[in-house]
């Protein structure tokens, strides 16, 4: 007896600090778990004092609510209660309250202790002690970092955005010039093969489809896709690109074969036409002057498609899975397009890095918006306006990370992903400086469309 009285003074100190819904019950009563293994937690409870529904240890017994607040009562008033019968009551759900000296007999016939129940000052401490809990619990909740209902309105126009401009079937795919891939012969083409071999668990990456030809695509302007019209794709027709050769030792290519160019000039043009939809759609964008749109697409658009190309990014085989195998982008097919392992190494390390991250799409929506709005972009007039909307952005890309991204995800997450921003730019100049060199070729220029154009001009003329 010493040994469960010393047992039950240790249960009662902490007793207090079990989790309760029901204060007022709980307060005044002891519930425990059930035994390990003792109850299949998907079988019925029946209480053993009456047969009714139990909830639970009470007292040290598996009993329902009404026969626990009975056995509370009678132990605390000391009751003495005597059978009207022969002393040998059956005690059911419907006539538990007929006799009570049965129903008490059962009770400490299943186990139920009086030395389980608490005493009035015990009750106060156990009422208190939740209260305090809950009111601690209340003000670590207030605490919290929230989105707010703009915040979240944003985010989920952004996500739509995305949705309308992004097909992951690409279906599209089909309307393009048909890939011809030839074998890599050129030193290029064999050095971008063994990039697969190495250890790619560093950082960045670049989009497959923007690191090619930033190329054309046959259809309007720039300064007519801004309009308020929906950017709808469009058919590709006698579209003839080819790219040139670098003078520079860097860009080891051979430009006589570059057979992967049609299609992926193609795919890009296709791409550029998508960013413009999407950031047609940024809360905030369309409110700039038209000529600060066109300056912020001009240059960022290659960083949004290579932020876009990651969702078909894959680490298994470092590839841009579209669809059927048709459509399954290596490095080499990159190579035949006419850029060397200057742009495609450091392409590759960034999707692997960017798809380490395991960004929410959330995430995902709100670093391209950001990236779009970067008050530096050359030719932006209003930067304090343009600064304003990433601001706004920003914060609610930190919001979210705080709120919605638990960790160990969330650690330092926001930091690397404004560092992939700034490793675009690297991929970006790299682009640029490869693009001119395929561009200087009169033959290949003039096979551009006005929309490519436009978009790099600035890098042609």
């Amino acid at each position: 007896m010493s040994q469960l009285q010393s047992s039950w003074e240790m249960h009662r100190r902490s007793v207090a600090y079990l989790p309760d819904t029901d204060m007022d019950t709980m307060a005044a009563s002891t519930s425990l778990p059930d035994p390990a293994g003792e109850f299949d937690r998907n079988m019925p409870r029946i209480c053993g004092v009456c047969g009714d529904r139990a909830t639970g240890f009470h007292f040290n017994a598996m009993t329902c609510e009404g026969c626990k607040g009975f056995f509370r009562r009678s132990m605390k008033r000391k009751a003495m209660f005597t059978c009207p019968f022969n002393g040998d009551c059956k005690i059911t759900k419907d006539n538990r309250r007929h006799c009570q000296a049965c129903r008490l007999k059962r009770c400490v016939d299943i186990g139920m202790m009086k030395e389980f129940i608490l005493t009035d000052e015990e009750v106060q401490r156990k009422r208190e002690m939740i209260l305090k809990r809950k009111e601690e619990e209340a003000l670590k909740e207030s605490l919290k970092p929230k989105l707010s209902e703009e915040q979240q309105k944003v985010i989920e126009v952004l996500l739509e955005a995305h949705r309308k401009t992004y097909d992951p079937t690409y279906s599209d795919f089909t309307k393009f010039r048909p890939p011809m891939r030839s074998n890599p012969s050129s030193r290029g083409a064999a050095r971008s093969s063994s990039i697969l071999t190495q250890d790619l668990s560093s950082e960045d990456s670049t989009d497959f489809f923007g690191s090619d030809a930033f190329s054309t695509f046959p259809g309007t302007p720039l300064t007519v896709s801004l309009s308020p019209e929906s950017v709808e794709p469009q058919m590709f027709s006698n579209l003839v690109l080819s790219e040139e050769n670098d003078e520079s030792s860097s860009m080891n290519i051979d430009f006589s074969h570059l057979s992967m160019l049609p299609h992926l000039a193609d795919l890009v043009s296709y791409s550029i036409q998508k960013v413009i939809g999407f950031a047609k759609m940024i809360p905030g964008f369309r409110s700039l002057a038209a000529e600060d749109q066109i300056a912020l697409l001009k240059s960022s658009a290659i960083e949004v498609i290579m932020l876009r190309s990651n969702q078909s990014f894959t680490l298994e085989d470092m590839t841009w899975t579209c669809g059927s195998n048709e459509f399954k982008y290596r490095i080499s097919d990159v190579t035949q397009a006419g850029h060397s392992m200057d742009l495609l190494e450091p392409l590759v390390k960034f999707q692997v890095g960017l798809k380490k991250l395991n960004l929410h799409e959330e995430e995902h929506v709100l670093l391209m918006a950001i990236c779009i709005l970067s008050p530096d972009r050359p030719g932006v007039q209003d930067t304090s306006l343009v600064e304003s909307l990433q601001d706004h952005l920003s914060e609610i890309l930190q919001t979210y990370i705080r709120c919605r991204h638990p960790p160990p995800g969330s650690r330092l997450l926001y930091a690397k992903m404004i560092q992939k921003l700034a490793d675009l730019r690297s991929l970006n100049e790299e682009h640029s400086k490869q693009y001119r060199c395929l561009s200087f070729q009169p033959e290949h220029s003039m096979q551009l469309t006005p929309l490519v154009l436009e978009v790099f001009g600035n890098e042609i003329s």
